[in-house]
């Protein structure tokens, strides 16, 4: 599977460009780009997993994404019907415009938190999202108008979450990001069998003692730690679609139960038997 850097491409004399329902279920995209991302996805579950942060959403997503900070498309692995919009805002119009009109000073205020990286939750997501599939019908000053409604109903979301303690910095090299890539594709692989680390280490063509270290100062986890969240996120994917915790735990890669009932806890805070009657 090859793993792609995104280029977006921008309309001429546009502040903003936008894809309604691009399909990408079948793809691993895992990638950054330099443009503002808002998000939003509604499908039965899906990855929300977006810089050091990996999570499941469920029923829909609305995210907002700063600029660099490397995502996995949130459509990856999706069964079933979905409807997806993406908007790309360019970086420049956003620091420069928002930043020198008082009356947008709110819409600053939330580009400034989506370095972090930012979830919305509540029904407004749903009426949110309604209205970035309709922009694509007006002209493209009513478009701008109507993006910068949805942008100050945003700010006003009362329950959100901020992905990141701190705001996100891409500080890695392109060629450091693509070994990145090449990582989290041979996990996403391989995540649901046993993977040596011998042989993770030989694809990045170092040894095992350099991977571990490299490994940890890149994502700030150890290869184990962070190989078992991913394995948690998928698990939780299992269980919701109604999978015993036994098959969620064998199918997402995990050799033993009650070592993934003690990793499941710690990830997630709760035991994997109450999450999935939770769901069910």
């Amino acid at each position: 599977m090859k793993v792609q850097l995104e280029t977006v491409s921008s309309l001429v004399n546009r502040s903003f460009s936008m894809m309604i329902n691009p399909r990408l279920s079948d793809l691993f995209f895992w990638h950054s780009h330099p443009e503002y991302e808002l998000v939003y996805i509604k499908a039965t579950q899906g990855p929300r997993h977006i810089g050091d942060h990996t999570s499941t959403y469920e029923g829909s997503d609305l995210v907002l994404i700063g600029p660099d900070i490397p995502h996995l498309n949130f459509d990856y692995g999706v069964k079933g019907d979905y409807q997806k919009v993406v908007v790309h805002l360019k970086k420049d119009f956003v620091e420069r415009h928002f930043i020198d009109v008082p009356e947008l000073g709110a819409i600053h205020t939330l580009f400034e938190k989506s370095k972090r990286g930012i979830a919305f939750f509540g029904d407004e997501t749903a009426t949110i999202g309604k209205d970035l599939f309709s922009i694509a019908a007006l002209n493209p000053l009513q478009q701008y108008l109507k993006l910068v409604e949805i942008l100050q109903l945003l700010y006003k979301v009362k329950t959100k979450k901020l992905l990141h303690d701190t705001p996100y910095i891409n500080q890695y090299s392109n060629k450091e990001q693509e070994r990145l890539r090449v990582i989290h594709a041979y996990i996403d692989n391989n995540y649901h069998r046993k993977i040596e680390l011998g042989e993770i280490a030989e694809i990045c063509f170092m040894t095992r003692e350099a991977f571990c270290r490299y490994f940890k100062k890149m994502t700030k986890y150890t290869f184990i730690e962070f190989l078992n969240r991913y394995r948690i996120s998928h698990s939780k994917r299992y269980l919701m679609t109604g999978q015993s915790v036994s098959e969620a735990c064998y199918q997402s890669g995990f050799q033993s139960l009650s070592y993934y009932n003690r990793i499941f806890k710690k990830v997630t805070h709760e035991n994997p038997s109450k999450f999935r009657a939770k769901y069910l």
